[in-house]
């Protein structure tokens, strides 16, 4: 029987368009699987002359990386243990207490002050392994073999490995994150004699404090507008003369003037691709937290209303109100009564101990 040939229609093309995304959701889970199945087998095979199987803390993680993603179906195809102990791994993981409590070999007699210099090193320095770590105890005077300085990182949650992660802007951004500061640019529309207008505020943010200072604000907001207004902010790095990096948009307002500005005082100012909001995300984040706590909910009459909203929450913001990212460490640890004190006709409530 002669095939006749398929026509290139475009019912064709979006049979074989749906026929291609079928394809893709089967074959996901069948992958995932397939891979975690690879593991565990592996495991097994390096264990097939023991009568009782031993999970190592990297096998366990191995078995968690591959097996979460399976979900539910897991329980069908694992075998190495039962289920509940998997659910179980995986909930120690979570905690932080995976192997926590699992003591094997000789007693460990490393001094904690080298085990936690092991751990600085390692969190300092995402790209170096044990072998490096170990080299560069052998430069400070401190002995130590490569498989003690293994099972540190390991019982410490550190993957011993050479290359523990893949370079990347969230990367570069934490090893920048002591001396980073980055600014930006919102806007708030406004009620004026002549009208609706749309008012400007150009900010910078210390991304390791959170804490906010504010250039200036204007309805045309110029790059020789910028140059003027952030002197003042310059001027606070004076006296400081350790090396610094600002980020900022490609905003046309930013010019090689305002960029030389920063540069007097030890700055490097690197400019994020276009339309990446992503790559400032704190900054990002504040005009979130500014809008949605204070200026969506006012009518804003004027350029003197609204400075007074934005100098009054500022003030907030960098004394009083606790910052999730920072652990909460506004909010008082003591035992006194709590008061509370209201800003912007009790839109805003700090609480605090006397």
């Amino acid at each position: 029987m002669q095939l006749l040939p398929i026509i290139n229609t475009p019912q064709n093309k979006v049979f074989q368009c749906f026929l291609t995304m079928l394809g893709q959701m089967v074959h996901t889970p069948l992958v995932q699987q397939i891979e975690f199945m690879k593991v565990e087998n592996d495991i097994l095979r390096s264990r097939i002359d023991s009568n009782v199987i031993r999970t190592t803390y990297q096998e366990k993680l191995r078995l968690i990386k591959y097996g979460l993603p399976l979900g539910g179906s897991i329980k069908k195809i694992i075998s190495i243990v039962n289920y509940s102990t998997f659910r179980r791994w995986v909930n120690d993981f979570e905690d932080g207490n995976l192997n926590k409590h699992v003591k094997l070999g000789r007693p460990k007699r490393t001094n904690q002050d080298i085990i936690n210099l092991i751990i600085r090193m390692a969190k300092e320095n995402l790209d170096w392994g044990y072998g490096r770590i170990m080299g560069e105890l052998k430069k400070l005077g401190i002995k130590r073999s490569r498989n003690t300085v293994k099972r540190i990182m390991i019982d410490n949650a550190l993957d011993p490995a050479p290359k523990r992660y893949e370079d990347s802007w969230d990367a570069y951004i934490k090893r920048t994150f002591k001396t980073l500061w980055a600014c930006d640019f919102f806007s708030k529309t406004i009620w004026t004699p002549l009208g609706l207008k749309t008012i400007f505020v150009l900010f910078f943010i210390n991304i390791r404090t959170r804490e906010v200072h504010i250039a200036g604000s204007s309805f045309k907001p110029s790059p020789e507008w910028v140059v003027e207004v952030s002197k003042e902010i310059a001027e606070l790095f004076k006296n400081d003369d350790s090396k610094k990096l600002l980020i900022r948009d490609s905003d046309g307002k930013y010019t090689q003037k305002f960029n030389d500005l920063f540069k007097q005082y030890n700055f490097k100012v690197k400019t994020i691709p276009y339309k990446s909001p992503n790559l400032n995300p704190y900054a990002e984040g504040f005009v979130g937290t500014i809008k949605r706590e204070c200026l969506d909910k006012f009518f804003i009459f004027g350029k003197d209303h609204f400075d007074y909203l934005i100098k009054e929450y500022i003030d907030y913001y960098n004394t009083d109100r606790p910052h999730s990212g920072l652990d909460n460490e506004t909010i008082s640890s003591a035992t006194s009564e709590v008061k509370c004190h209201s800003k912007l006709g009790g839109l805003i409530n700090h609480y605090y101990r006397e």
